[in-house]
């Protein structure tokens, strides 16, 4: 059945409209972004069906061209208007982290990390440089890697603090195996960019390891 004919209150974009948009289950915000089925199924069969294959929201908005492209009633147009929405919203978590004082946002801190390292298929390090009032003056991706190890280079590090005249940095990178745990050479790495960088009066106020959806803080694990 068309999702026209269902009953008002049962229409996805009417249960957002009436009752707000985290009242909805993932399916229904899947064929919200969906729109239109295919003959014989709605946005919601097809939301149903993406979330099934794909296992759950995280991994559809990961997933890459090819294998998104492949299932019945996605496309190119589909899958572009999929990234923007990504894009958009690290933009806007962005543009949120540079107007204020990100030690009082640590779940803003986490969600821009999450959209922007969860689920590539490589290391990535990142470092996030703030002003004297934590305030974000830049966000640069510094370092990539293998699917084991990215090499990083405390020199170029130290480089691009003066570059930003940073006072501090946040630093986080990916784990492709998914298990957010700090190894024994993420905990070496983070005490020599601490050691080098206070040389040059800047603070290293936390290193965020993302996997699976989890950014797991050194600073809360007492590790900085």
């Amino acid at each position: 059945m068309a999702i026209t004919n269902w009953p008002i209150s049962e229409r996805p974009r009417e249960k957002l409209l009436q009752k707000g948009a985290s009242t909805l289950s993932d399916t229904e915000l899947l064929a919200i972004f969906l729109r239109t089925g295919i003959s014989g199924k709605s946005a919601v069969d097809l939301a149903r069906e993406l979330l099934s294959h794909f296992g759950n929201l995280t991994n559809v908005f990961a997933a890459n061209q090819v294998s998104f492209c492949q299932l019945p009633g996605m496309g190119i147009a589909k899958y572009a208007q999929l990234q923007a929405v990504l894009e958009m919203a690290r933009r806007t978590l962005g543009e949120e982290l540079k107007c204020g004082n990100v030690m009082n946002s640590p779940n803003l801190v986490r969600d821009f990390l999450r959209l922007s390292l969860a689920n590539k298929p490589h290391e990535v390090f990142i470092g996030i440089f703030l002003d004297a009032k934590n305030h974000t003056i830049a966000t640069e991706e510094l370092f990539n890697g293998t699917l084991t190890q990215a090499s990083v280079y405390p020199r170029e590090v130290i480089k691009r603090a003066l570059y930003h005249n940073a006072a501090a940095i946040i630093f986080a990178h990916n784990h492709p195996s998914g298990i957010a745990e700090p190894s024994h050479a993420d905990k070496v790495l983070t005490q020599s960019l601490k050691q080098a960088l206070a040389l040059i009066d800047v603070k290293v106020l936390d290193h965020f390891i993302v996997g699976n959806g989890i950014a797991l803080s050194f600073a809360e694990q007492d590790l900085i």
